[in-house]
């Protein structure tokens, strides 16, 4: 993998990772005339919870489902500029021009007078991650090289965010479907470094606490040692990584991947681990597009997902957290063909949470949709 780094027009950084040196892309200029680059990103403290919640107003006149054609994530091509100035590229990272996290240009106004707001600014960094040049296709499409490549870029870009004074934690994700809320459809996804520890990264850090100091053992060592000795909800595994539906799941299906030895992010895993988790990852994207199949036209969109890096938090000195461990969540809010699970009063309202498929059958028809080599058998040993 080859990095190279060069500047938008509104003065962003862009980051080209190559299968192939000295292509030169970084070099290339952003021909369009943007104004210089500026948010109003704030933070409010939700006292109740004990939670931060980002005001990203400026985020409102961002690009909504633009036809293919004014796709801004494509590359540029002759007269028709785009947010990756190279007519080419492998993967590319760039800061988001409507981020919810950014440095702001000048402080929030003081809350003179409103005893019930404290703000900060919103500090931290978005970016966006553009998986392949391709419009038309999807993460699940790529080859493992490709695959690959974007793992180095996920790690790469976890250890420069991670070092920043103003991130606590680093959250590689994609959305994809408009379901989920997907504004362009290029395949892409997304990298917020988080000026604070995001609310469930929180949660499992002080469940990992409370676990050691009962046990004398790691949490999710113990997570995942259980899953892989009850085996019932086991989907898939290879020498470094098992992925199993958790048994109290919360969406139809939903997917944790786990490494077999404990790190703490991306940033941290071996070749060996990378290697195999481009292979792994890619099944189980393929098995969640299986799931719903698309016989002709006029039925279902591609299943709609989320992928989720959970990372550890950033202590001192850019130092993750090792007694968290990396681990993805993938999950769907479909729950059938031509149903959405929708997050109502239970769980929108008391954050209390209510599934509708059993993880059993999940897992059962997530194992039926992977490749023979890569699914696990629920009796084996």
């Amino acid at each position: 993998m080859f990095r190279s780094t060069g500047r938008l027009a509104d003065g962003r950084e862009i980051i080209y990772y190559d299968e192939s040196p000295d292509t030169g892309r970084a070099a290339v200029a952003d021909r369009r005339p943007l104004p210089p680059f500026s948010t109003g990103s704030q933070l409010r403290y939700d006292p109740l919870l004990d939670e931060w919640v980002a005001l990203a107003a400026h985020r409102q006149n961002r690009t909504f489902l633009p036809p293919p054609d004014e796709c801004p994530l494509d590359p540029t091509r002759g007269d028709r500029l785009s947010e990756i100035p190279a007519g080419d590229y492998d993967v590319v990272v760039f800061e988001n021009r409507f981020p919810s996290l950014a440095p702001a240009s000048e402080e929030p106004g003081a809350a003179d007078g409103d005893p019930a707001l404290a703000a900060r600014p919103g500090a931290g960094r978005c970016e966006v991650v553009c998986f392949t040049s391709d419009h038309s296709a999807s993460f699940g499409d790529l080859s493992p090289e490709r695959a690959r490549t974007v793992i180095e870029a996920w790690a790469d870009r976890t250890e420069a965010l991670g070092a920043r004074p103003d991130v606590a934690h680093v959250y590689p994700f994609e959305n994809r479907g408009i379901e989920i809320g997907v504004t362009l459809q290029h395949p892409h996804g997304q990298i917020y470094g988080y000026p604070f520890v995001p609310p469930r990264i929180r949660a499992m850090t002080e469940a990992a606490r409370k676990h050691r100091e009962s046990t004398g053992a790691n949490l999710f060592d113990s997570v995942v040692a259980d899953e892989r000795s009850a085996r019932t909800r086991v989907v898939a595994e290879g020498e470094h990584w098992t992925a199993f539906v958790p048994a109290a799941a919360r969406w139809p299906y939903e997917v944790r991947l786990f490494p077999l030895r404990r790190v703490p992010t991306l940033a941290r895993l071996d070749e060996a681990q990378r290697d195999e988790l481009a292979r792994i990852y890619l099944d189980l994207l393929r098995a969640f597009d299986a799931l719903f199949p698309q016989p002709d036209e006029g039925t279902d969109p591609p299943t709609p997902y989320i992928s989720a890096w959970h990372q550890a938090p950033v202590e001192a000195e850019g130092t993750p957290d090792a007694e968290f461990a990396l681990h993805l969540q993938l999950f769907t809010l479909r729950r059938a063909p031509g149903k959405l699970k929708y997050l109502a009063g239970s769980e929108s309202g008391m954050a209390a949470w209510i599934n509708d498929v059993a993880p059993e059958d999940a897992a059962e028809r997530i194992r039926a949709a992977l490749p023979a080599r890569a699914a696990a058998r629920p009796t084996e040993s």
